[in-house]
C-alpha cells in the first residue's frame, strides 16, 4: 500500500459535483503546504458535454485518477461498481482525507468505500432534505452524513439539523454555498459568452428537467410538456436538455411543444451566461435553484418539495405544480414576484472556511505522521 496521507482525494463523479469541488480546490490552492487537493473522477458522467468541458470552465485540471465507472444499469449497479473500484483504489493509494460532495451515487459509494478501509470523509453539501423519502438522492444525502467524519452545511439552520441529528459539534461546520463561491467568481467570465442565436437578454425562460420523478414516467412527462407549452405562449423558453430527459421523450413518443427551443448540453460557462440573462428559470435541479437565487433571478421549481428551502425563504424561489406554472410565469412578466433576499454565508468564502476547518481536524494529523 502506498500512503499519501499529505493527500486530498476530492470525488467528482457526475457534473454537478464539479462546481462545489472547485471551490474548495481553489481555496486549497490559496494556503498551499495543508494537503494536495487530488481529482478522483469515478466516471458517472465522463463524455465531453456533461463533464469534459466543465472542467477548463472551472480552472481545474484533468482529473489526476480516472475509474471509468460509467453510469447505466440503476442505481444499486453504478453504486456497487463505484464502492468496488474505489474501495480498489484506496487500497493501493490510502489519502488522508476523501471529500465527497453533493448526492449523487458515486458520492454515496465512494463515501461507504472509504470508510471501511478507516478513510476519514468529509461531506461538502452537507445536511440538506428534502423529506421526500422516494426520492434516489434524499437516501444519498442522507447515508452520506452518517458516515461522514466532517459535515459542511451551506447554512447556519441545515448545521443546526444536523447538530440535532447527533452528530459532533467539532464535526459540523456552517461553511456557506461552494456554488455561489464557483458562480460568484466566473459570473464576469460567463456574462462575456455569447448567447444562442436569436436570443435577447430577460426575453427568454430557461428551462432545466432531469428528475426521475419528472422524466421517468410518460404521463407524468406529458404533463409538464404541455404546461411549458402554455408558458411559451407568454415567454419563448430555451431547454438545454439532459441526454436522459431526451431519452425519456423519445421512449415515450413525446414532441416539444410549440415555443419551447432545445438546446444541447451546454458547459459551465456558457449554462451560466444563459441563466445570467434569462427572465425566469423553471427547474428541477437543486442547484439551479440555488444559482437562481443567487443571480436575483426567479424560480419555479417543478417539484412538490426540495432540500434548499432556504431558496424559498430568501423569497425568489416556489414550488409550482406543473397546473400553476403559465400562472406563475405571469407574475414574474407582471413584476409579481419578490427581489432574492441575500442568505448568510453565500458570500464566495465557502471554499476558505473549509479549508480552515480541515486545518482545525487535518493539520495535526498531519504533523503526527509527518
Amino acid at each position: 500500500m502506498s500512503n499519501s496521507l499529505s493527500e486530498l482525494h476530492l470525488v467528482a463523479a457526475a457534473r454537478p459535483n464539479l462546481p462545489k469541488l472547485a471551490a474548495l480546490w481553489h481555496a486549497l490552492a490559496a494556503r498551499p503546504g495543508l494537503c494536495r487537493p487530488l481529482l478522483l473522477h469515478t466516471g458517472q458522467h465522463h463524455d465531453p458535454a456533461m463533464f469534459g468541458t466543465h472542467l477548463a470552465d472551472l480552472g481545474l485540471p484533468q482529473p489526476d485518477h480516472a475509474l471509468g465507472i460509467a453510469g447505466g444499469g440503476g442505481h444499486a449497479a453504478v453504486t456497487g461498481r463505484t464502492m468496488m473500484a474505489c474501495a480498489g483504489f484506496w487500497s493501493a493509494w490510502r489519502p488522508a482525507m476523501v471529500v465527497v460532495a453533493g448526492d449523487v451515487d458515486g458520492s454515496l459509494a465512494a463515501a461507504l468505500a472509504a470508510r471501511k478501509l478507516g478513510i476519514p470523509v468529509a461531506h461538502l453539501e452537507a445536511g440538506l432534505r428534502c423529506g421526500d423519502r422516494d426520492m434516489p438522492e434524499e437516501i444519498n444525502r442522507r447515508a452520506i452524513d452518517a458516515v461522514s467524519d466532517l459535515l459542511w452545511a451551506p447554512d447556519e439552520a441545515t448545521a443546526a439539523r444536523l447538530l440535532a441529528d447527533g452528530h459532533a459539534p467539532g464535526a459540523v461546520r456552517a461553511v456557506g454555498n461552494a456554488m455561489i463561491d464557483t458562480l460568484l467568481a466566473r459570473l464576469p467570465a460567463a456574462r462575456a459568452r455569447p448567447l444562442p442565436e436569436g436570443l435577447v437578454p430577460e426575453e427568454y425562460g430557461v428551462v432545466t428537467l432531469h428528475r426521475a420523478a419528472n422524466v421517468d414516467h410518460p404521463a407524468v412527462l406529458a404533463r409538464l410538456l404541455s404546461a411549458l407549452g402554455v408558458a411559451a405562449a407568454a415567454l419563448p423558453l430555451v431547454w438545454p436538455m439532459h441526454p436522459r430527459t431526451a431519452k425519456r421523450m423519445q421512449e415515450a413518443g413525446l414532441a416539444l411543444p410549440r415555443g419551447v427551443r432545445v438546446l444541447p448540453p451546454l458547459g459551465y460557462l456558457d449554462f451560466l451566461g444563459l441563466l445570467a440573462r434569462a427572465r425566469l428559470v423553471a427547474t428541477d435541479s437543486g442547484g439551479v435553484q440555488e444559482e437562481a437565487t443567487a443571480l436575483d433571478l426567479p424560480c419555479l421549481t417543478l417539484r412538490p418539495s426540495t432540500e434548499r428551502p432556504v431558496t424559498l425563504e430568501a423569497g425568489s424561489n416556489r414550488l409550482v405544480p406543473p397546473d400553476r406554472l403559465a400562472e406563475s410565469v405571469a407574475a414574474v412578466l407582471a413584476g409579481h414576484w419578490p427581489a432574492a433576499r441575500p442568505i448568510p454565508l453565500w458570500d464566495g468564502r465557502a471554499g476558505a472556511r473549509m479549508v480552515a476547518h480541515l486545518a482545525e481536524t487535518l493539520a495535526p494529523h498531519l504533523r503526527e505522521v509527518a
